[in-house]
């Protein structure tokens, strides 16, 4: 595009001012900020502010007045004491599985800075006898996972894929795809592997101008990890512009994708009883939660807001909403901890298009660095000036015609990784805990015992979720260490 058509496109968007120092940008700069903002639909940017702003006033009158309700037991289910449900979904999913008609989505553009590192989180060793990071776990499940299908639907060896997309941050992406092919996608075909970006939205003033970060570089943003549903429909790659996530799900026949966040050692990549539920129960999206560990835990929950699923913040809830009791069960009604593990059927992941527009962003009030435009000098805020815009992934809840919920044990899927060593809470220290404490119990439900002390890491590739640990019936373990295969553990007697 010309720049002054570009130029007379952003005057008519009421951001010209992004061309204030045009005449002092060298040719080299001049190409990097026409580059900038021939990308971005500055037209949309007004929109989301617009929505935006509208929303969150909208929401502070209404704040307190929406009817909100725990979920309608037809809506969900539970897989905690309940073997025989479990043992049917499972082989609903192992058959979708087995028939290639499942993939993986992966949200892994955050990085470890909490955690005392500027690697993407994914690279992190949470400190296991194996030294595993928590990518290489997730990769290793999967694998297992493919066997496992194979085995149980009677298939050729190799024969069952499970495509895993990982979307990355743009500045995680170049570090995340190099650590993949130095551990040699670990194991996993890289042909199976596709790498794509979170999207960024421009950083604005309060009143909705585009903040620059440089004279000749817009401010911008992480878009949150409801930006999932906008980047499936974005190039891969700059070489292949025909080629998207949504167009890979559709080559491959992909029909149930799984989601999920990269932080959760526990977690069940390509749960089969997650996904056969969701088959069974014929959802287009459906979220796995945990029960509340107490009432007032701060943590978000599935609930109905109105006559839509949401999911509802903690803070919205009254202390006598959080304490109140199922007459049935007698346990919490608003229980639905909300733990980032979604099912979505790709029909409703191309579906998200159409109603996009009334999803409305979020805004983050923060701090932003920016050029002053009369000086041209940069300004770093002591206070918040501006905004930053995300989405939720759980943002599409209230537009799903089928929606259902699966209740799992906490201790068997959830251990997030927040914060700081040394913390005590969804550290690495209660990752690594989690994780053993886990593998424990799939020997002792196999019939082993384990010393006092002692401490067993299994790898994904020799069990999945306790299975194929028979050979262990009768056996004492008395001494640590990690096992890649059935037969090492008998060095562990």
């Amino acid at each position: 595009m010309a720049v002054e058509s570009l130029r007379q496109r952003y005057e008519a968007a009421g951001q010209a001012h992004l061309f204030q120092f045009w005449p002092e940008l060298s040719e080299n700069e001049r190409t990097q900020l026409q580059a900038q903002l021939e990308a971005l639909d500055i037209e949309r940017v007004n929109r989301i502010y617009k929505n935006a702003v509208s929303s969150e006033k909208e929401a502070a009158e209404h704040a307190g007045k929406d009817i909100i309700e725990p979920l309608p037991e037809d809506a969900a289910d539970s897989v905690i004491g309940d073997t025989e449900k479990e043992k049917e979904w499972r082989r609903i999913g192992l058959k979708a599985i087995a028939n290639g008609e499942v993939g993986v989505l992966l949200m892994a553009g955050g990085q470890g800075t909490r955690l005392g590192s500027s690697a993407p989180k994914g690279c992190y060793d949470i400190g296991l006898p194996s030294h595993k990071c928590l990518f290489q776990y997730q990769a290793e499940r999967i694998a297992r996972l493919q066997v496992i299908a194979a085995q149980e639907e009677g298939k050729p060896a190799d024969s069952v894929v499970i495509p895993w997309y990982v979307m990355t941050s743009g500045p995680t992406r170049p570090e995340t795809e190099a650590f993949f092919k130095k551990n040699s996608y670990f194991g996993l075909d890289s042909a199976n592997i596709i790498f794509f970006e979170q999207g960024t939205l421009p950083c604005l003033t309060t009143d909705g101008k585009v903040l620059l970060e440089t004279p000749s570089r817009v401010a911008v943003a992480p878009d949150g990890n409801g930006g999932l549903y906008a980047a499936l429909r974005q190039p891969i790659s700059p070489s292949d512009k025909s080629r998207t996530v949504l167009s890979d799900l559709a080559h491959r026949k992909i029909r149930y994708v799984h989601g999920y966040c990269v932080d959760n050692c526990l977690v069940r990549v390509a749960d089969p009883v997650f996904l056969g539920y969701c088959i069974h129960k014929q959802a287009d999206c459906a979220a796995k939660v945990v029960p509340k560990a107490y009432a007032t835990e701060s943590v978000g929950v599935v609930a109905r807001r109105g006559d839509k699923f949401s999911v509802v913040e903690y803070s919205e809830i009254s202390r006598e909403q959080a304490e109140r009791r199922d007459p049935k069960s007698g346990e919490l009604a608003f229980r639905a901890g909300n733990i980032a593990n979604h099912f979505y059927t790709t029909d409703f992941l191309n579906e998200v298009e159409s109603f996009e527009e009334g999803l409305a962003f979020h805004i983050a009030r923060k701090k932003i660095a920016h050029v002053d435009l009369e000086s041209g000098k940069l300004v770093k805020p002591t206070k918040p000036n501006g905004m930053k815009f995300e989405m939720f992934v759980f943002d599409v809840f209230p537009f799903t015609k089928r929606f259902a919920v699966l209740e799992v044990a906490r201790n068997e899927e959830f251990s997030p990784l927040k914060n700081a060593p040394g913390t005590g809470s969804d550290d690495p220290d209660t990752s690594r805990r989690d994780l053993l404490a886990q593998q424990q119990r799939f020997l002792e439900r196999a019939g082993a015992k384990i010393a006092e002390g002692a401490e067993i890491e299994i790898s994904p590739l020799v069990s999945y979720a306790g299975e194929g640990l028979e050979s262990v019936k009768g056996k004492i373990f008395t001494r640590s260490g990690m096992v890649e295969s059935v037969e090492e553990l008998d060095a562990l007697v």
